[in-house]
């Protein structure tokens, strides 16, 4: 949580000071404990695919503080060689596919590698997430509908933080408690403390286990809070100081800090020692970012189309 929080920092300092990240960035500020909760309750090979807020979730999956900045950076050795940027980060090394910038289509992608999943009968669970503006796109109910009667392997994760861009959940559909949304299809669902990684634990950990045993797909809302804007061009005139300073009260590191002091699960020397690391592997991906070259000219059309031979004989 704390490697996320540090390096989206940092991230946002190049951006607006330096001038060294161009384009589109989209902050995960505030929403640490979902990352950190659904990777305790996951496995490796167990893909997640999400949106364009997609920093914190390709590094709590493993992509590396170094090759996430070169993609900011706009660099070859970004994880998607520079050509994704902020909104498109993806690694099939580390399971995470996407990074997707249109608005909900990351939930009819996440039903299709679930399909996938089951199809090569691998035993993987794939954690779809999307926010609460993509609630409102139709591919949702396409995918619920498919996913349910399919029962494929797959956990929908709306990481609800309150407001698409600046249009808050209450002025965008009568129904704003968003997991209701899945009693049409009979697909179990729950409201999260999207704060606190233990509920986060406890409740995809409980998902997981149903869709690997079969019985098909979860939707969870995690009702959390972004402390930064919807991008890092976002005045904020639809909300006041005094809302987001409320929700930073519930700032999830700080809940963990305290649980961890009053557990006595690690000294201040440890946590001192915990923050000088992560500080130094963000300072490092910046160097890193710095030196990479550009990606070649050569570059530029590769990667649009894979050639794939049929899995079957077409006559």
């Amino acid at each position: 949580m704390q490697l996320i929080r540090q390096f989206e920092l940092k991230a946002e300092e190049m951006y607006k000071m330096a001038g060294k990240i161009r384009g589109f960035f989209h902050a995960y500020i505030g929403q640490e404990a979902i990352a950190a909760g659904c990777m305790t309750a996951s496995i490796q090979s167990d893909p997640f695919i999400t949106g364009y807020r997609d920093h914190g979730l390709a590094l709590a999956k493993g992509v590396s503080a170094d090759s996430c900045m070169a993609e900011l950076y706009g660099k070859s050795t970004g994880c998607a060689k520079g050509k994704g940027g902020s909104m498109h980060f993806f690694s099939k090394d580390h399971y995470f596919f996407g990074g997707h910038g249109i608005v909900g289509a990351q939930i009819g992608t996440g039903a299709g590698l679930a399909f996938a999943e089951r199809y090569n009968n691998t035993g993987n669970v794939v954690l779809c997430f999307f926010g609460d503006g993509a609630s409102r796109q139709g591919i949702l109910h396409e995918s619920f509908n498919l996913a349910m009667l399919w029962k494929l392997p797959v956990v929908f994760i709306c990481e609800n933080n309150n407001y698409a861009m600046g249009t808050s959940v209450e002025r965008t559909s009568n129904v704003i408690d968003i997991y209701k949304l899945a009693d049409a299809y009979e697909m179990p669902a729950d409201m999260v403390d999207g704060m606190s990684p233990e509920a986060i634990h406890e409740s995809v950990s409980r998902a997981m286990k149903r869709a690997r045993e079969g019985d098909g797909p979860t939707l969870l809302e995690l009702k959390t809070y972004r402390y930064k804007g919807h991008s890092i061009s976002d005045p904020q005139k639809y909300r006041s100081k005094e809302e987001v300073d409320e929700y930073k009260d519930q700032d999830p590191i700080q809940k963990v800090l305290k649980t961890i002091r009053e557990n006595k699960y690690a000294t201040e020397e440890a946590i001192a020692a915990i923050d000088a690391k992560i500080a130094q592997i963000v300072d490092n991906s910046v160097k890193f970012a710095e030196e990479s070259p550009w990606p070649d000219d050569s570059e530029v059309l590769k990667d649009v189309y894979v050639d794939t031979a049929y899995p079957f004989d077409v006559d």
